[in-house]
């Protein structure tokens, strides 16, 4: 079987981005710290997890979780009475019985190189792990000392593309929180701030697959309803606030297993309501207000004409482009929407996986699309 050359590109960076993370998580004090993959290993589990992604097995392409880790740094693991090689056959065959998020098959050098020994859900902090999304698509990601949190975007490979996610993106001018939380490697929202529940919005939005789009409104005004025909194709009314309701609880300290499932549960009602055409208005107490909402230029407002797109990727340059070059309908009138509305946030998750947010830009003066896709896989 040919290499797969994008691991060989990937491999040195990985790395080097682990190495030097880990030494800064040990002098922070932080413990229960991971062993550092060498370029070797992380060449290899690339390579392997790759091959199997474009392998069927009875007719699914495997979706697994691969982690660098030994058996005895994880808790209760499932170990095999013999591991096997780390090959992209082997890996095919294992994958229906690690599909479920939130499992890893653990890797770890042997007398005859790497083998997969067992699986595990509980890994060490800033964990080298390499997760097979979907055929020729991996994201390499590591697991932040917050055991609540998402994990952290390292890079992404696709096909022949590799992307290393620019660790000093939330830097920019005029970044947004929702931004800033998933560049967050090491201190990621709480449950309580928006930023977070917005991080889970957009994860759902996108986890569906219709596309969708989310504006994110100040509570106590209807300013926005000047950008949306009138009336709203489905106002919600009372706003649904099951949403504010469990964070609520969670901030108070009072939260039970029975809350946390709810606020899975009010998010992943939200992402639906998404995926109606037009687009669904939630304010920052995340009250729903209206869903299948058709946007509209706010009278005497100009067209939006220009908008400034970056990616959180190493070597990304700010582009000023037209609208209609970052996508379609959604697009368009989600950056119409924040150049009608400074004070909100428009999020849009295309059909294809990617994923934007569109912010206001005082430095700019302009919308500034932000190009997330590669953080939320």
């Amino acid at each position: 079987m040919a290499e797969y050359a994008a691991a060989r590109v990937a491999a040195p960076v990985v790395a080097a981005f682990f190495r030097r993370h880990l030494e800064e998580a040990a002098a922070r004090g932080e413990g229960e710290l991971a062993a550092p993959p060498d370029a070797g290993a992380i060449e290899a589990i690339i390579d392997a997890a790759f091959w199997a992604s474009l392998r069927r097995e009875e007719g699914s392409s495997p979706r697994i979780s691969l982690a660098y880790l030994p058996p005895d740094s994880t808790e209760a693991p499932l170990t095999f009475g013999r591991a096997v090689p780390l090959e992209a056959a082997r890996l095919t065959k294992l994958a229906p019985a690690v599909e479920q998020p939130g499992i890893h098959l653990g890797v770890w050098p042997g007398v005859e190189g790497l083998l997969v020994w067992g699986a595990t859900p509980l890994i060490p902090n800033a964990c080298f792990v390499l997760e097979v999304v979907q055929p020729g698509l991996l994201v390499v990601k590591h697991r932040r000392a917050q055991a609540t949190a998402k994990f952290a975007n390292v890079a992404v490979l696709d096909g022949d593309r590799v992307s290393m996610v620019d660790e000093a993106g939330a830097s920019l001018p005029d970044c947004p929180a929702l931004v800033e939380s998933l560049l967050g490697f090491d201190s990621p929202a709480s449950w309580g701030e928006s930023s977070n529940v917005l991080v889970r919005l957009a994860v759902a939005m996108r986890r569906h697959g219709r596309g969708g789009s989310l504006l994110y409104v100040p509570a106590g005004s209807e300013r926005w309803r000047d950008s949306v025909v009138q009336p709203p194709t489905y106002p919600v009314a009372p706003p649904f606030s099951a949403l504010a309701r469990f964070i609520g609880a969670l901030q108070g300290g009072s939260a039970d297993p029975a809350d946390i499932e709810g606020l899975h549960r009010a998010i992943d009602t939200i992402a639906g309501l998404t995926a109606v055409d037009g687009a669904t208005a939630i304010n920052d107490r995340y009250e729903v207000l209206a869903f299948g909402a058709k946007i509209r230029r706010r009278r005497g407002a100009d067209p939006v004409e220009r908008v400034t797109v970056t990616e959180p990727v190493v070597g990304n340059s700010p582009e000023v482009v037209a609208p209609s070059e970052i996508g379609g309908t959604r697009h368009l009138s989600a950056a119409q929407f924040v150049q009608d509305q400074h004070d909100a946030l428009a999020l849009v998750a295309s059909q294809d996986g990617r994923f934007t947010v569109f912010a206001w830009s005082p430095c700019e003066e302009m919308v500034h699309g932000h190009r997330v896709e590669a953080l939320l896989l």
